[in-house]
This record gives C-alpha cells, sequence and structure tokens, in this order.
C-alpha cells in the first residue's frame, strides 16, 4: 500500500496547517501555501482538515499507486490526468491500483494539493507534519519528494466501492468564496505611519509585480519606490504571513508561510488573513493591486470563509453517506 515517486517535480512538499506555539524559539509555522486548497481537499476524501497534503507546482509529480487510494486535487488546475483520464479539481477521485497520476499544463494557479483519505505514513516534529527544508525536520525526511521516494498509504481506500477502475465522483466543491483575485486588503501595519503621504497613496493606486526572487518565505514585489518620511533603526519586532515589509530599496515584499519569526524592516501592513489563498495562487510576473480595510471588514470576511468551509465539510459527508447507501 504505497504511492512511488516517479518524477518530483519541482518543490514537491508535505505540508499541513504549520506548527503553531514555537515562534519564541524562532522556528516558524510554515504549513500550506493555500490553506483553503489543503483544506478543500482534505473535506472532499473525508479526512481531518488539517490532515497532511501533497503540495507542488508545476512541472508537478509524477506518482504510481501501488494501491487503490481515494484522492481530491485542490487549488491550482494543472491538467491532471490518470491513464489518460483527464481528471478534474475539487472532486472526489478513486484511483486504483497501478494507475500513474501526471499533470500535463498549467491551466491555472501556481500551487496543487492532492490529500489521500487516511493520508501517509510520516514522523511527526513539533506537532506537525509539514515539511522545513531549512531546519531539515517535517514531512518526509525533512526534505522536497525525490525520485524513488515511496509514501506508505495510512489505511485501504473506505469511502469507495472496490473497483479496479479509476472513479470520478459526481459531486464537487465550490471554492470561490476562498479566493481572492485583485485587489488584495491590507490592514495598515504598525509602520504605516512613517510613510510619506505619497507613498501611503501609491500603494493603493499603483500595481505591484511579483519578482523571481520571490519563494515560500516571500513575494519580493517590483513597484513604485516608497519612502518614509524619516529613516531610523528599528528593532526586531514579530511578523507573521502577510506582513508587508518596505525594504531599504523602497521596495515591499509580502511574507508567506515559510516567514521568518521576526523582522527588522517596517511594516507597513498586513494581508488580511481571508485573501491569503488567493494570494498563495499568484505567481512570478503576476500584477497585484492592494485596497486598504480595516480590522472588522476582515474579521467579518474570516467567519464567513470558515462557515462555508464548514457547510462543505458537512455537504461531503452527506454525499459520501448518499454514495455508501446505494
Amino acid at each position: 500500500m504505497s504511492i512511488l515517486v516517479i518524477k518530483p517535480g519541482i518543490q514537491t512538499t508535505i505540508q499541513d496547517a504549520g506548527r503553531t506555539g514555537f515562534q519564541h524559539l524562532g522556528i516558524n509555522p510554515g504549513g500550506a501555501m493555500d490553506l483553503r486548497a489543503m483544506q478543500t481537499a482534505n473535506a472532499l476524501v473525508h479526512n481531518p482538515s488539517d490532515e497532511a497534503v501533497l503540495e507542488f507546482y508545476f512541472p508537478a509529480p509524477v506518482l504510481q499507486f501501488n494501491a487503490g487510494a481515494f484522492i481530491a486535487l485542490s487549488g491550482a488546475d494543472f491538467k491532471a490526468s490518470v491513464n489518460g483520464t483527464d481528471l478534474p479539481v475539487d472532486h472526489p477521485i478513486y484511483i486504483a491500483a497501478g494507475s500513474v497520476l501526471q499533470f500535463k499544463g498549467k491551466e491555472k494557479g501556481q500551487l496543487g494539493y492532492l490529500a489521500i483519505q487516511g493520508g501517509v505514513e510520516l514522523i511527526e516534529w513539533l506537532n506537525s507534519y509539514s515539511t522545513n527544508i531549512k531546519a531539515a525536520a517535517g514531512g518526509f525526511e525533512g526534505r522536497a519528494l525525490r525520485a524513488g521516494d515511496e509514501l506508505i498509504l495510512n489505511t485501504h481506500p473506505k469511502s469507495i466501492r472496490s473497483s479496479s477502475e479509476c472513479s470520478i465522483l459526481p459531486w464537487k466543491a465550490f471554492t470561490a468564496p476562498f479566493y481572492t483575485n485583485n485587489p488584495f486588503r491590507f490592514i495598515p501595519g504598525k509602520e504605516f505611519a512613517l510613510l510619506s503621504e505619497a507613498s501611503r497613496r501609491l500603494i493603493t493606486t499603483e500595481s505591484f509585480t511579483i519578482l523571481p526572487q520571490s519563494d515560500r518565505m516571500g513575494y519580493r514585489l517590483q513597484g513604485p519606490e516608497l519612502s518614509p518620511t524619516e529613516r531610523r533603526e528599528m528593532i526586531s519586532s514579530a511578523v507573521t504571513r502577510g506582513t508587508i515589509q518596505l525594504l531599504p530599496n523602497g521596495q515591499c515584499i509580502v511574507l508567506m508561510a515559510d516567514h521568518q519569526t521576526t523582522g527588522g524592516y517596517p511594516r507597513i501592513g498586513h494581508i488580511i488573513t481571508a485573501d491569503l489563498p488567493g494570494l498563495a495562487q499568484k505567481g512570478i510576473g503576476d500584477s497585484l493591486l492592494f485596497v486598504q480595510t480595516d480590522v472588522e471588514t476582515a474579521e467579518n470576511l474570516l467567519v464567513l470563509q470558515e462557515q462555508h468551509l464548514q457547510q462543505l465539510k458537512n455537504a461531503c459527508n452527506l454525499q459520501l453517506d448518499a454514495y455508501h447507501r446505494h
């Protein structure tokens, strides 16, 4: 009962919701870049929301299933196929033993997620299975997957009738409420007031482009040069996913899943949590727009997303129960 990695793709790693409670030790939370895609894929296969999944970019991995498995793909659409059959995202899918899952091209998005019912055997590190590559811990041997790696399945699939053929179950997750395209909403940060009036205006009137130097730690942006009203030395302060920092050259970086725990650059804003999934699906060369919002709006939007996620879980459970009865 295993999945063999034939080709690893680019930076294919094991990720879950991240490890919390260790930032005071300098250990960042990490976790899936697009938490909503991870949660959606898990809901479709009746996993806990934070079950570890495969996160991958394009070119994506090629995986051979040596046992039948119940899976779901979410996030980016990389034109998945198995044994010549095209597979959709956001549907539950049964993969038969001996099948090879591969991805033919980038349709939309930047990060794909593969959930497997029951998960795979992993070694926990600090209450999480997420891969921390710099610490060489968590996930699969603390690293990105390589050709020849074998992921051992925890359980046989229980949500599909025994079959020697692949099967796409008919229901689909509606994920639109999880994704913002443009503009992305931010709350002014502690040092926002240090910006000149002209710079504060430029943030919400000009566009910013994601640079090739971007990664899971942060998206480096190219846009109008922003300037503070005064230059001052700063004591390193706490940062989080979504924090917008002003670099010495007047450009910005938006911190992402593998962000550092503290930073000494001015925190001019914070992308709201509800907009982070959409931001995670942006890639190199994409343009970003920003608009200022407030804490109340950010909280209300997050509550709406959580409600939608719970409705999605309930609906998937009902569909699976009905499927078993028939």
